[in-house]
């Protein structure tokens, strides 16, 4: 018999659970709308991966995981995508979100589902694949992405499922440990199998005897441990049960793999057993539909992306004696504006009290500082200094006095006196500063994208600076050089003597060494046609295959090809010889300075009586 422990705080309020219990889980059937959220979890959407017109089928996987913590969407029958857009999903702020709309053909025709023969056989990584591809996530609190639990890298001692159920009107796991058990055994032995823990138990509160007997019938002979406890809210809480079952305490801003141990619910067994063994993914959920103003209260097995409206249709939902529909239980849940959001993977239930039944919370009052909040706290915390400083709006110290181990119960709020909504402060408080986390970290991220520019820009600046010094050095020793020779030509000049007559070289042979280098690049490519073509042949001819006269004709107009390039780029070669330059054309003007020169010479070299005979 394993030890129960006991935790801090908690309350004992009003169970009315015997209403949502009169009958057995009850089918919800296809609507007429399917609304699939692409955020149903904690972590990142998912993204779609159907358009528009597409035709889709039960099962199939309709967007796709982003990261690590995250899991894809599947459609729950077959049917139509009408439309991806923006719409109202349950949310306590009234959040849109990006969903997939599906509109059902009522054929409910699915894809091929396959499950592992024996999991046993199977790796835990094989394992983690198939229940990450299945989309499934927490399906008692916040939606956590199951095989990211399930992959700890810390060794586990215990695994717990999570059959608490403690807040007021739920029944949803209740039903299914009464209906399902032994598929609950199923998919907490896989479970079992990928983690290897030293103990697996599954705890009940001692206030469902008829879950009790299904789950001790459905373990015989397994090895699991059923433990059962005094009812106390909230019990059901993941730090709260794993101090009643084996005596730990989850650290401040830690997780429950920090003292050896993993929690999953009831129903997210039962998704692991259908995906596994059966090869289904998660697409339905059990939903409770109680309150006062539903005539035929009770557990339905729903599709997700269901609107409520249906839902509550089918529990006889009177519209008139209602004014606030409730997602969840009357201590955690919240309203939803909108009857026509649609249910989700942590839909466990739909309130709809009378205001008789669940009045509206008078006027708050000013803190009497009773004391009374603490002693409820089942976290431990100092609910009224939270409150103090959640209204200065000192964000620090709300992190200092430790505002995220606030698991938001509402136990505080339900003892207060002074009717204070102590969890909406905290709720609001805690969206502010992870907003300003985000902030902080778009922040961060813009300065190192600066600050890695910058550096870049840096560098490049110093590397020009190098070469520039390097070809300064270089020149200053190529003159120090020339000196050093004795010369006196001055190195600049030299270099600016050889590039004028590099270019009147070129300016004098431009149009012949073009036409050499196009000539020598066609001789060069021919060449290396001519190559392939009959490395080709070769192959042919060794194979024996059809085409080997088609290559030899190929060969041989390439061989000639290089025959004529060969020879034209011959005669370009003895056209540019200097043996055949032409001689220069002399200059006019100065063939008659020459002979006007010569004749003066001439003249002044002969005597006066041959100058008196040529007058003559």
């Amino acid at each position: 018999m394993r030890k129960i422990f006991d935790f801090h705080g908690g309350i004992h309020p009003p169970e009315n659970k015997h209403q949502s219990l009169v009958e057995g889980i009850r089918s919800a059937g296809i609507p007429d709308l399917l609304i699939i959220p692409l955020s149903q979890h904690v972590g990142a959407p998912s993204s779609p991966i159907v358009s528009t017109g597409e035709q889709v089928l039960g099962g199939q996987m309709i967007a796709e995981a982003q990261g690590l913590v995250s899991v894809p969407q599947h459609a729950p029958t077959s049917g139509r995508v009408i439309a991806i857009e923006e719409r109202a999903i349950p949310h306590p702020s009234g959040f849109r979100a990006l969903c997939i709309v599906i509109e059902p053909d009522g054929a409910d025709d699915w894809v091929e589902q396959e499950g592992v023969i024996d999991y046993h056989r199977e790796t835990p990584q094989h394992l983690l694949e198939i229940i990450r591809n299945a989309g499934i996530a927490g399906m008692g609190g916040a939606g956590f992405p199951a095989a990211v639990k399930l992959a700890s890298d810390k060794p586990i001692e215990t695994l717990i499922i999570n059959g608490t159920e403690c807040e007021p009107y739920i029944t949803a796991d209740d039903s299914l440990m009464r209906e399902r058990a032994e598929q609950i055994v199923s998919g907490a032995l896989i479970m079992q199998h990928i983690i290897q823990p030293g103990a697996t138990v599954i705890g009940v509160e001692d206030n469902k005897p008829e879950s009790i007997a299904a789950i001790e019938a459905a373990i015989a002979d397994t090895g699991l441990e059923l433990a059962t406890f005094p009812t106390k809210y909230p019990s059901g809480g993941e730090k709260q049960l794993i101090e009643i079952l084996t005596g730990k305490q989850v650290p401040s801003g830690g997780l429950p793999a920090d003292v050896g141990v993993v929690c999953q619910n009831v129903g997210t067994a039962v998704a692991v057993h259908d995906a596994v063994n059966l090869g289904r993914p998660l697409v339905s959920r059990i939903t409770t539909v109680t309150g006062e103003a539903a005539a035929h209260p009770g557990n339905f097995d729903v599709l997700l992306g269901t609107p409520m409206q249906h839902l509550l249709d089918l529990a006889g939902y009177d519209a008139g004696k209602n004014k606030r529909l409730i997602m969840g239980g009357p201590m955690m849940g919240f309203t939803v504006p909108d009857p026509g959001v649609p249910v989700v993977k942590t839909t466990n239930c739909l309130l709809v009290p009378t205001e008789s039944e669940l009045p509206t919370p008078p006027p708050a009052q000013a803190c009497i500082r009773c004391g009374m909040c603490a002693e409820a706290c089942p976290a431990s915390l100092l609910p009224q200094q939270l409150f103090w400083v959640a209204q200065g709006k000192e964000l620090e110290k709300l992190e200092s006095h430790n505002l995220f181990d606030c698991i938001e119960c509402g136990a505080c709020a339900w003892v207060c006196p002074s009717n204070i909504p102590l969890v909406q402060y905290y709720r609001a408080s805690k969206a502010e500063i992870q907003q300003q986390r985000r902030d902080q970290a778009k922040s961060d991220h813009s300065r190192e994208r600066f600050e890695a520019r910058q550096a870049r820009l840096d560098r490049e600046e110093a590397e020009k600076a190098a070469k520039r010094a390097a070809r300064k050095k270089a020149a200053e020793q190529r003159a120090a050089a020339a000196a050093a020779d004795g010369g006196d030509e001055d190195p600049i000049q030299a270099a600016i003597e050889r590039a004028k007559a590099k270019k009147a070289a070129q300016a004098a042979s431009g149009a012949s060494e073009s036409e050499q280098e196009k000539l020598e690049k066609a001789v060069a490519s021919t060449r290396k046609r001519l190559a392939t073509a009959e490395s080709k042949l070769a192959e042919a001819e060794a194979a024996g295959a059809d085409h080997v006269s088609a290559l030899k004709t190929g060969v041989e107009k390439t061989r000639a090809k290089l025959t004529a390039a060969e020879q034209a780029l011959a005669d370009c070669l003895k056209s540019n010889s200097p043996d055949n330059a032409p001689a220069p054309t002399a200059d006019p003007a100065q063939a008659a300075i020459d002979r006007a020169m010569k004749a003066r010479a001439a003249e002044a070299d002969s005597s006066p009586e041959d100058r008196a005979r040529a007058q003559l």
